[in-house]
């Protein structure tokens, strides 16, 4: 007897679509038979992983054969202290992703619907979608949050509001007075979640965090991530800052050893590693502004961006430059999936990542037009 075993799945689940990364390098260079690809396609930190962190990791495989703790004293007390929070508002996550699901797992079911911006994370639809609640996709305004527009539509049965701030893929950002104002104008069983996850790269005089506005919008929720800015991607782990009762729900869904004992001795000790952190923010800086002058210098639109990625207009198909950019070892992200066909975002790499990468588009972009 046959079982369509995709029918028995949750109704959530049965529409779900699997999260595509970033092409791996190993990937790339397996397919085509070629070594020296270079990634610039995931927002990883291109300065790999800290002296620091790699320290903290090989001192914690003494302990390899114990399970982590689960609670994540010494990390939460360390954040709460950096933060000036209580331990009991943050929920530590195997990455921020985790913590948007779970935020989701706790919050929302069948009869409920979240808000997210056109061009937004893809996160927030496979977590809205899994617990079978409705997606509310607000048309984006050039190219970033509508949070007038996302505030008017929200109704009773709306528990959760996802604002990237920075937003990925497009890079945009909204300033803290318009949070404030969009927090003042919604319900309080309105929970709105902003997604700091590239905070850290942030230099506009009209940002700030959010954390600031949390004692006076309890309904607020931050989530932050040490993948980025810290350079632990490989080994996941994010939190959030909420008020204690949102956190309480959120432990009660986590699983128990959600991170590892690496990660946590990893988060722990880059949190002292200033010079690390200061190196990433101003690669990251030179970077920027390398890119956007190889794009002026071609004649292409780009969105400016407040993250460690710039999302370029590629004109013709942009199918077709990221598939030769692959074959060059060059490897960037077509962001179609996020209702932008004609862009590829490209992380933000070293400087002879990033003069690779343009070198290489110049040569593609020269030759579509001499055919």
């Amino acid at each position: 007897m046959t079982v369509d075993f995709k029918r028995l799945a949750l109704p959530g689940v049965q529409r779900l679509q699997p999260y595509q990364g970033g092409k791996p390098i190993e990937e790339l260079e397996r397919e085509l038979g070629i070594s020296g690809a270079i990634k610039l396609a995931s927002n990883e930190n291109p300065l790999g992983l800290s002296s620091v962190a790699r320290k903290a990791i090989e001192a914690s495989l003494v302990d390899g054969a114990r399970y982590p703790d689960g609670n994540g004293f010494y990390l939460k007390q360390k954040l709460a202290e950096r933060l000036s929070v209580s331990t009991n508002q943050i929920t530590l996550g195997n990455g921020s992703n985790d913590v948007l699901e779970l935020i989701s797992r706790g919050f929302l079911g069948s009869e409920h619907n979240a808000i997210f911006s056109e061009h937004a994370f893809v996160v927030y639809q496979l977590a809205i979608t899994a617990q079978n609640a409705k997606a509310v996709v607000v048309p984006a305004l050039n190219w970033g949050h509508d949070l007038k527009a996302m505030a008017a539509a929200a109704d009773d049965n709306t528990r959760l509001m996802f604002i990237a701030n920075p937003n990925n893929p497009t890079g945009t950002w909204v300033s803290l007075a318009d949070i404030e104002d969009l927090l003042k104008a919604l319900s309080r069983q309105v929970l709105v979640v902003i997604d700091e996850a590239y905070f850290e790269y942030v230099d506009k005089p009209e940002y700030g965090s959010a954390l600031s506005l949390l004692e006076k919008f309890p309904n607020l929720v931050i989530t932050r991530t040490f993948s980025k800015a810290y350079g632990l991607a490989s080994l996941r782990v994010g939190y959030s800052v909420s008020h204690p009762d949102v956190a309480d729900i959120l432990n009660r869904v986590r699983q128990p050893f959600n991170i590892n004992s690496l990660a946590l001795a990893a988060a722990l000790a880059v949190l002292d590693d200033q010079d690390y952190l200061n190196h990433s923010i101003e690669i990251n800086r030179s970077g920027y502004s390398q890119l956007v002058a190889g794009f002026d210098e071609l004649g292409l639109d780009y969105i400016p961006s407040a993250g460690n990625f710039i999302s370029v207009h590629i004109p013709g198909d942009v199918q077709a430059i990221y598939q030769s950019l692959l074959q060059l070892g060059v490897i960037v992200r077509p962001i179609g999936l996020y209702g932008m066909p004609n862009h590829l975002r490209v992380s933000i790499g070293l400087p002879e990542e990033n003069q690779r990468f343009l070198v290489a588009l110049e040569q593609l972009l020269s030759e579509r037009g001499g055919s």
